[in-house]
C-alpha cells in the first residue's frame, strides 16, 4: 500500500527576514487570503486551497525552508509511512500539531529538507463576506492582485538527486514522472508525484554549494490558471518592482508556461499552470531527458533561464558549509 499512503501535499513553511514584505506580497499581489497568526509566524491560502492554509509564513533573519508537510491518505496509511521513516532513520518523532492541524510525524530528506507527514487536518470555513455560491470552491475569488488558486509544487536543491528522489519513492511511495539523466547515469533533476499531477515534489542539483545537508529551498509553485494571467502579473510586479527571475517561458518537462519571481524576503516563486498534463496511466513509464536535452527539458521556448536559477537558493550560502 505505500504507493497510495501519502495524498497530497499539503502546506509549506517558509522562512523570511522581512515579513512585512512578504506578506505584502502574498497577500497584495497574489491574492492570498491570511487565516491565522501566532509568534512569529502568519498562515496563508488561496482561494481554491480547501485546507487551513497551504503557506506557512515564518520571520527568520534569513530565508529559506521551513518545512513541507504532506497529507496521508488515512489514519492507518500514516501509522504505516511513520513505522517505515523510523526504520529508515530518517525520522525525527512526533509532534502535537499546529494551527490547522492535528499530530504530525517529522523527517527530513537525505539533504537535511524538513518534512512532516500528517492526518488530521482543520478545512477553511470562509467568512459570511467570502462565501460564493460555487459549493465546490471554499471562497469567493479575491479582488485583489492576480490571485493564484492553489499551491501545486516544492522544488528543492539537493547535492545528489537520486538519493533524495529514492527516499522520497522508497519510504513514501512517491512516483517518478520524468526526469533528467546525465551520460554517466547521475541525474540533474527529478520530478515526482503522489497524484496525477506531474509533480508535487521535484529534486534539482545544486550547481553553487552542492554539500550535503544545507536543506535548501528552491522554490514553492502556485498555480494561476491561464496565460494572461502571467502576463498581467508581469505588469503588476514591474510597477511594484519585484524582480523577476525568469519568464514568462513554457518548460519541456510538465509543459507548464511558467514564471520565476523573488518575493521581498529572499525566496524564489513560481507561478505555474495552463498546459501543464496530468497523468492517469496506473502503468506510467517516466519521462527520461537525456543531458543532450536539457535546455529543451528546461525551456521548450523562451528566454534562456539567467545563471541565478541554477545556483541561488535559499538559504543563499556564500561559500562552502561543512556536512555535520
Amino acid at each position: 500500500m505505500k504507493r497510495f499512503d501519502v495524498a497530497q501535499l499539503a502546506h509549506v513553511e517558509i522562512f523570511t527576514p522581512d515579513p512585512d514584505g512578504t506578506l505584502w506580497f502574498f497577500k497584495e499581489i497574489l491574492g492570498m487570503s491570511e487565516t491565522a497568526r501566532e509568534g512569529q509566524s502568519v498562515y496563508l491560502r488561496s482561494y481554491e486551497d480547501f485546507y487551513h492554509h497551504s503557506l506557512k509564513v515564518t520571520e527568520r533573519n534569513e530565508p529559506g525552508l521551513g518545512h513541507v508537510s504532506w497529507r496521508a491518505s488515512s489514519k492507518n496509511s500514516l501509522e504505516r509511512r511513520v513505522k517505515d521513516l523510523e526504520k529508515s532513520g530518517a525520522g525525527k518523532g512526533w509532534i502535537d500539531g499546529d494551527l490547522g492541524h492535528g499530530a504530525a510525524y517529522q523527517f527530513v530528506t537525505p539533504d537535511n529538507h524538513r518534512m512532516e507527514i500528517l492526518w488530521d487536518i482543520d478545512y477553511y470555513q470562509a467568512a459570511e463576506n467570502e462565501t460564493t455560491s460555487l459549493k465546490n470552491r471554499p471562497q469567493k475569488r479575491p479582488n485583489k492582485g492576480v490571485p493564484v488558486r492553489r499551491i501545486d509544487h516544492v522544488n528543492l536543491m539537493s547535492s545528489n538527486v537520486t538519493a533524495n528522489k529514492n527516499f522520497m519513492m522508497d519510504e513514501l511511495g512517491f512516483n517518478l514522472r520524468e526526469h533528467v539523466v546525465k551520460n554517466d547515469g547521475s541525474e540533474i533533476g527529478s520530478w515526482l508525484s503522489v497524484s496525477p499531477l506531474v509533480h508535487e515534489l521535484a529534486f534539482m542539483g545544486d550547481q553553487s554549494t552542492p554539500e550535503r545537508g544545507l536543506g535548501k529551498l528552491h522554490h514553492i509553485a502556485f498555480w494561476y490558471g491561464f496565460p494572461q494571467h502571467l502576463h498581467d502579473l508581469s505588469e503588476l510586479l514591474t510597477e511594484n518592482n519585484i524582480k523577476i527571475e525568469a519568464g514568462p517561458l513554457k518548460h519541456g518537462v510538465s509543459q507548464a508556461m511558467c514564471m520565476y519571481v523573488f518575493e521581498p524576503g529572499g525566496n524564489r516563486i513560481e507561478l505555474f499552470g495552463d498546459s501543464g498534463y496530468l497523468i492517469f496511466d496506473p502503468d506510467w513509464k517516466p519521462v527520461t531527458w537525456t543531458e543532450e536535452e536539457v535546455e529543451q527539458a528546461i525551456i521548450f521556448y523562451g528566454a534562456p533561464l539567467p545563471d541565478t536559477y541554477f545556483k541561488y537558493g535559499t538559504p543563499h550560502v556564500k561559500s562552502p558549509v561543512p556536512s555535520k
